[in-house]
This record gives C-alpha cells, structure tokens and sequence, in this order.
C-alpha cells in the first residue's frame, strides 16, 4: 500500500490550506465561542467550501458529488483540523452523508445528498446513548409498529450539530432488529437541548417522544442497521483521526515554534536536552499516527479487508498521539499555556473531546484484537 499522497491529492491540500488559512484561523474559532454563536460555525463559509467541491468529495456526480474517495476528504479534513475549523464535515458529510450514500432510498438521496452537497442542508446520526461509554449496535431507543409507519422514543446523548441538523439519523431497535430512521428536524414528539463541549462544539441532548415516521423514513433497510451503522462510523472515525492529525500537527509547531523563541538562562529553553527528547516523541507519534491514517483511509477507499482493523488501529494511535502532543504542548508553554490568551489549549481541549469520540484507544484496541482473532 503506498503512503504517499498522489500529485491531486498534495494539489487538493495545498488548496485546502492556503483557503483555511485565509478564511478559517484560531481566531475565527476564538470569536465564534466568544461570541457564544448559537450556529457554532459560520454558514457562508460552510457554502463556500461546498462550492469549492469538498463538501460533495465522496457523493456520486449525479447528487452533486466529486464521486472522489476518502482518502481525498481525508486531505481537505487534516487542514482544517490544523486550525480547529467547526465546520459539520463529520456530522453532515462523514455521518449523515455517507448513511445515505451507502443505504439510502434514491428519494432520500435526491432530496438530502444533493442539498448537502450544495452546502443547503445539515444532518447527523444520533448514535450514541446514556449509560453506554461506546456501544453504537446496542440501542435501547425502540421504534414501535404503528399503522403503515413507526413511532420512535427513547433518547441520544452528544449529537453533533443536532441544534442546527435539518435532519437527524437515528439507530433504533425495532423487532427485526437496529433499524437507522431519517427523522426532520420540527417533528412533532422532537426535541433538542443544545449543549456545548469543553471543545466549544455544538452538541444536544435528544428526546424522542412518540416522534411518528413512515416506512419511507427507513435508510437502508428494517432490521439491517447494524452492518450499514458499522460502515459509517468507520469512514466518519477515519475522518476524525485525519483531523485529529492536522490539529496535533498544528499543535506540535505551535510547541516547537515556542521552543525556539522562549529563553530561560540565556539561551532557547528548546536547547534543554530533557525538552528536545519529549519533543522528538511527539514528532515520532504523529509520523506514526500519519502513516496509519494514511492506510486507514486507503483500505476503506479500495475495500481492503483489512479496513476496519486499520480504522481502529488509526483511532487508537490518534487518540493517545493527540492528547500526548496537547498535554506536552501546554507543559512546555508553562505557565502561560494554561491561560486563554494563547490557542495551545484550544487544541489540548479538542483532542480530549476526540479520544474519547467513536470509542476511545482502549475501545479500539480491543475491537482490533478481536478483528484480528486474538
């Protein structure tokens, strides 16, 4: 498998970075939390981005897509994790799109693939529960029988842009098993608390209360939500490491930059050997981390039965490289990088917040163990 970006795909990034960090700085992100902005990110520039293609990247042409591969997005996603962009790539293209691009009916995806793609519409998948750390497949949220339709009731914690979602994809357990729904926002019996993160990031709590959907609400198909719920959140955990790459990347030259510049006893403390051997570890861990997200992606684009190892390989080593880099990074700002005024803890704060996102180290590890028979 070649580890290496393709002449495109190096084009694409550079594109993606000279956009970012025109548009997209630290300092974007700062006044968006300042300001306590109910959107959470900016809508101009979330269609901005779809007119530039990469919100469309892993769509068919016929829905408005580029048809292009994850390995791609995977390129626009790892520049805007450098500067913490909150744009809803993973919950509208990662979750929701690709819930749809994989099993849904060709009405769902006329109407919701291509208005994502234009940057017209918000969705998410509503996974996770109260009570489960992280068991997606076991959903104790019931779809009940209801003339020619359902009524879904039960309740998802840490929804991803749910305040601001057009439409929500909920796993449900009916009785031929978990069953994935597309719900509308404004449906009657729905109802979203907005919450906010330790990594400023909109989230709501999800109560559904008798919320009546129709057989046509079905995405894929009645009782076969398991496998399909399975393959998108290893394309959507794939993308979150590609992010997770770009802001501990960022993060790292945040840190080395600081070495080089701080002075202590007359001389860079980055001269101090102790801090030149913690800051080769997280060169080290990140290179690493880059060369299994690289593969991850790869696998899932080509098929390869070794995808879904890969995926949790690449969240696992993403995890503990993105909080190593953030902890080491505040460490070694001292004093001051626990204070607000410098962005080194913004990026301490997102990596915590995405360990812990689709199964922490210790989630995958064991989810690779088992994929690969021990």
């Amino acid at each position: 498998m070649q580890l290496v970006r393709s002449e495109d795909q190096e084009l694409l990034a550079k594109t993606a970075a000279d956009f970012v960090a025109e548009n997209s700085p630290v300092s974007r992100f700062r006044q968006l939390r300042d300001s306590g902005d109910p959107v959470g990110f900016s809508r101009s520039l979330w269609k901005q981005m779809a007119e530039l293609g990469w919100v469309g990247i892993p769509f068919p042409e016929e829905h408005g897509g580029a048809d292009m591969g994850l390995a791609e997005l995977a390129c626009v996603l790892e520049e805007l994790g450098r500067t913490l962009a909150p744009e809803p790539f993973l919950s509208t293209v990662l979750l929701a799109g690709e819930a749809l691009r994989r099993g849904g009916s060709d009405a769902q995806k006329q109407r919701w693939l291509s208005a994502i793609a234009e940057g017209d519409a918000i969705g998410t998948v509503a996974v996770q529960e109260a009570g489960k750390r992280w068991d997606p497949l076991q959903a104790e949220t019931r779809a009940e029988r209801d003339g020619d339709g359902f009524r879904l009731r039960g309740e998802k914690i840490q929804v991803l842009d749910a305040p601001v979602a057009d439409f929500l994809i909920v796993p449900a357990t009916a009785d031929e098993g978990l069953t994935l729904f597309l719900v509308e926002s404004g449906a009657e019996g729905l109802s979203v608390t907005p919450q906010v993160r330790v990594d400023h990031r909109n989230v709501a709590l999800v109560h559904l209360d008798g919320v009546r959907v129709t057989a046509d609400a079905v995405v894929g198909r009645i009782g076969a939500g398991g496998p399909l719920l399975e393959e998108v959140l290893d394309v959507a955990t794939a993308g979150l490491c590609a992010e997770m790459l770009g802001s501990m990347t960022q993060a790292f030259e945040l840190t080395l930059e600081y070495l080089k510049t701080r002075e202590q006893f007359d001389a860079p403390i980055g001269s101090f050997q102790a801090l030149k051997h913690r800051a080769a570890e997280m060169f080290i861990e990140i290179e690493l981390a880059r060369s299994v997200v690289l593969a991850a992606v790869r696998a899932l684009d080509s098929g390869d039965s070794e995808a879904r190892a890969l995926v949790s390989l690449a969240k696992a080593r993403c995890s503990e490289a993105a909080v190593l880099v953030g902890n080491e990074g505040v460490q070694m700002f001292g004093g001051v990088g626990m204070t607000d005024e410098y962005d080194i803890g913004f990026y301490m704060k997102r990596a915590r917040v995405a360990q812990l996102s689709f199964g922490d180290a210790g989630w995958h590890r064991r989810r690779w163990a088992e994929l690969r028979g021990y």
